[in-house]
């Protein structure tokens, strides 16, 4: 079991940036692939960003390609988000999850993830 709990969401102009962070139980952290999801109102969840547990391979959705980073701390259970060149049509509420323990790949699917957070909200001002 692993539970996860963002934060670090919060209200930005355009062009600013933000580093979202999710904090994970459990001892066995290192062994999940973990990606961020979000959800704009009145649309699906969709898939920003993964990064695999074991060949650290990153993957990235084409509207946030060049602008925001995935990356995580093993020995802090933490996977974090670097926000960059923020724009209004990134607001949404900002998801992490976990696949695993070994998932062989890394997945764009919200089906393939097991564990979920709550959500931590982003909203960037025009």
């Amino acid at each position: 079991q692993v539970q996860l709990v963002e934060s670090g969401g919060g209200l930005v102009q355009t062009g600013g940036s933000l580093r979202l962070s999710c904090a994970a139980s459990g001892r066995t952290f290192s062994m999940y692939t973990m990606a961020w999801f979000r959800q704009a109102p009145g649309k699906e969840r969709v898939f920003v960003a993964t990064k695999h547990w074991n060949t650290g391979k990153t993957a990235y959705a084409d509207s946030v390609k060049g602008r925001f980073t995935i990356s995580r701390d093993n020995a802090k259970n933490t996977v974090y988000l670097q926000m960059d060149s923020l724009k209004p049509e990134d607001t949404a509420v900002y998801y992490c999850a976990a696949d695993g323990p070994y998932a062989s790949s890394w997945s764009t699917d919200t089906y393939e993830y097991d564990y979920w957070g709550q959500g931590t909200q982003v909203t960037v001002s025009s």
